[in-house]
């Protein structure tokens, strides 16, 4: 098997805080070979974006550290590496497309230069140079005009298009790896399919690996080759895209599966939802820290974590009944489907 380009081994992070040490991500490990999208899947707060900071060595400029744990980038320990060593990584290597894009541009710079400015602090090239390229990056990433909106300032673009110039920024130096952090988020549907559709291009036009955070099983089902599901801080399944929507092995992927609309097996006119919240992470219950939202938890659950194990095929799950939930979710989602 051909080595990685990302690796993330039984990763182990935490805020400082008035009252002590926080924990963020709980032995969280991921693979990401060259070329493949895998996607990161999870409700809000289950250490998604963490995650991605964690790679990216941004969580720690907001009092985020590192308990245990390796981030291997093409076979380096990103962790070992210097906040100077890693300035030249970031934008260059690995490139990040943020979640919220007006918060990403600088609104008294024109995007041009935003664009232009990766290439010559990186590359080395001229500011004239460098415009031209990210004129080019415009034009690629689908924004009408390019040589007129590079001279404009955030402001005076859509909402979609400041995402096409995020994008643009992150792929004018043609980086290995690109984090999308939820990147279709507050667009509108026809503008969604559009940059899914523009990331998937570029994947294929330069061989990118993508890691692709979201809290869309369909966005996942459309883009992924693998999908991790992460819960609290820590994965609780992965596998292919076919595996995950064929037959899940874990209750919180099948709730999120079932939280589809429209998707087989969410019936009746309510649409399905997984009950309670995430717990927080300074307070974990005992046991696996879904068992007070699973709808078929036993006593084992309540008073046993179960660790993330191999189930065959390239699997794993972190449930202790993994072999048994598809038959199991069959009766109960069909149940909570019918009301309740």
């Amino acid at each position: 098997m051909a080595e990685p380009l990302l690796e993330i081994r039984n990763l182990n992070t935490g805020f400082v805080t008035e009252n002590g040490i926080v924990k963020a991500l709980d032995g969280v490990s991921i693979r990401i070979d060259k070329g493949q999208v895998v996607c990161l899947v999870g409700e809000s707060g289950s250490g998604k974006s963490v995650t991605s900071m964690n790679v990216m060595r941004l969580s720690d400029y907001d009092g985020g550290i590192v308990l245990e744990g390796e981030i291997l980038f093409d076979g380096r320990d990103l962790l070992k590496l210097s906040q100077e060593e890693m300035r030249k990584i970031r934008g260059n290597r690995i490139a990040m497309i943020f979640q919220e894009p007006m918060n990403a541009l600088n609104p008294v710079f024109t995007v041009g230069d935003q664009i232009a400015e990766a290439l010559y602090l990186h590359k080395g090239i001229s500011k004239e140079e460098a415009g031209k390229e990210a004129v080019k990056m415009l034009r690629m990433v689908g924004i009408p005009e390019p040589e007129i909106r590079a001279k404009q300032f955030p402001h005076e673009l859509s909402g979609g298009m400041c995402q096409r110039v995020v994008i643009a920024m992150a792929l004018i130096c043609r980086p290995e790896l690109v984090i999308a952090d939820e990147p279709t988020t507050a667009l509108d549907v026809t503008v969604q399919a559009q940059i899914l559709d523009l990331l998937r291009n570029l994947k294929e036009e330069f061989n990118t690996s993508i890691l692709l955070i979201t809290h869309d099983m369909g966005v996942a089902a459309e883009m992924a080759d693998r999908i991790a599901v992460m819960y609290a801080g820590t994965i609780v399944e992965e596998g292919t895209v076919e595996q995950m929507f064929t037959q899940p092995l874990h209750p919180y992927t099948v709730g999120l599966l079932n939280s589809i609309p429209g998707l087989e097996g969410a019936r009746g006119t309510e649409l399905y939802t997984i009950k309670g919240s995430i717990p927080s992470l300074a307070n974990l219950p005992k046991g696996c820290r879904f068992h007070p939202r699973c709808p078929f938890a036993t006593d084992r659950c309540r008073s046993e974590e179960p660790p993330l194990r191999d189930v065959g095929d390239g699997r794993r799950s972190a449930c202790w009944y993994a072999e048994e939930v598809a038959e199991k979710a069959k009766t109960v989602m069909t149940t909570a489907g019918e009301g309740e």
